[in-house]
């Protein structure tokens, strides 16, 4: 008999996964993390029901996630990582030689363990880089109490429920705000908005007191079904999200990498947000 698992993050659509083989599965102290196997999309990770990323398309999110306000910002030393305990994220931001420093801050040691043990690929030895620094601790307390500080900071969470639920308020983005340097970028993720609206309109509102520029830009993947996904992005400095495109080339050129998803054109266009997206951006709290 074939297994099928299906997500459950919407109570009136489902997509399925085949199970080809279970990794790994396990109630943690604060998740339900699997891990599996599955033809199509190689190895799946899925924290409470939802699925986190996949071997198959994890590099469109990661790699927008980090080079879009990296290369945006044109300076950037020191990187604060929010979650991503999968590595993907900090993999992509160790890429830029400029990046001095990386601190991951990951609530569930859990996920980093699994996620080196079973998708090894994801993070690709960014966890042995001397340039990251890594700290199993409530994010949502670090950006409150830490003297650090940085020139962007890249929030990889799960939705706004459970122990992400912090992630996504007011006091949590005014305390990153706290921790970027003058002009710094953060950058968080933001839902699906056809499916979650309510995702998209919140991000923003709760954003815009600390900042002088939110929005947000669009990424597509086969995996967060239901369309465009969004990436909140806020700076107090406007420049810093689209900068020219020469310039934006000359910086990807310089950094001597290749990407398959991030280019300086996709960058620019990832801003353009179809108008029912935009219209978010100030719907009700």
């Amino acid at each position: 008999m074939v297994n099928w698992l299906s997500e459950t993050l919407y109570p009136a659509w489902e997509q399925r996964f085949r199970v080809d083989e279970v990794l790994f599965q396990e109630k943690t102290a604060l998740q339900d993390l699997v891990i599996l196997k599955n033809e199509m999309f190689g190895t799946v990770m899925m924290l409470d029901g939802v699925v986190q990323l996949t071997e198959k398309d994890e590099f469109v999110y990661h790699e927008m996630l980090a080079h879009v306000p990296v290369f945006g910002h044109g300076s950037a030393s020191r990187v604060l990582i929010i979650g991503g305990g999968d590595g993907g994220t900090l993999r992509e931001v160790l890429r830029h030689r400029s990046v001095t420093h990386v601190t991951q801050v990951e609530i569930d040691r859990a996920v980093i363990d699994m996620a080196l043990k079973y998708m090894p690929g994801v993070s690709a030895g960014a966890y042995d880089d001397p340039r990251a620094r890594i700290i199993i601790a409530d994010g949502i307390r670090y950006v409150a109490e830490t003297e650090d500080r940085y020139d962007v900071i890249l929030v990889d969470s799960t939705d706004p429920v459970g122990p992400a639920e912090g992630l996504f308020t007011e006091e949590f983005y005014r305390n990153c705000k706290r921790c970027l340097t003058e002009n710094g970028i953060l950058a968080v993720q933001g839902g699906v908005p056809f499916l979650q609206p309510e995702e998209r309109t919140l991000v923003n509102n709760r954003m815009k007191p600390s900042f002088r520029c939110s929005t947000s830009y669009i990424i597509s993947m086969a995996t967060y079904v239901g369309g465009p996904m969004t990436l909140g992005w806020a700076s107090d400095d406007p420049s810093k999200k689209t900068p020219d495109l020469a310039v934006l080339e000359q910086r990807y050129r310089e950094a001597g990498f290749s990407t398959r998803y991030y280019s300086p054109a996709v960058h620019i266009g990832a801003f353009a947000l179809p108008p029912y997206i935009a219209a978010l951006e100030n719907g009700p709290a």
